[in-house]
């Protein structure tokens, strides 16, 4: 699981939806803010929303795939950028998380 400093925060998500930009990919939306704040470390969250998956075990496991993957790159993301991943559906695999993450690294960066 991703640290707590490294998550958005419910205050956060609301100015990100507000007045965030966006990057579609084919298993999420990647909803950011980039601060000019660079002393401020990436923090990123995943939402699953109740349309998507009914259950909430499984809700909260594909937010944990997500997280377990967000891991190895959040260092990677830029300093002081604030974003949410959005589940469009349901993604069991891994790997593809795993890709497009990567994806949305190289249309930020």
């Amino acid at each position: 699981m991703l640290l707590k400093k490294n998550r958005v925060d419910k205050r956060d998500i609301d100015l990100i939806f507000k007045k965030g930009n966006f990057i579609s990919l084919p298993s999420f939306t990647f909803k950011f803010i980039l601060n000019n704040n660079n002393s401020i470390k990436p923090r990123v969250s995943f939402i699953v929303s109740k349309k998507i998956v009914r259950l909430a075990v499984r809700r909260n496991s594909l937010r944990r795939r997500g997280y377990s993957v967000l891991k190895k790159y959040i260092n990677q993301f830029p300093l002081g950028i604030l974003g949410v991943f959005i589940f469009k559906k349901p993604q069991e695999n891994i790997l593809i998380i795993e890709n497009e993450i990567k994806d949305t690294l190289n249309k930020i960066n």
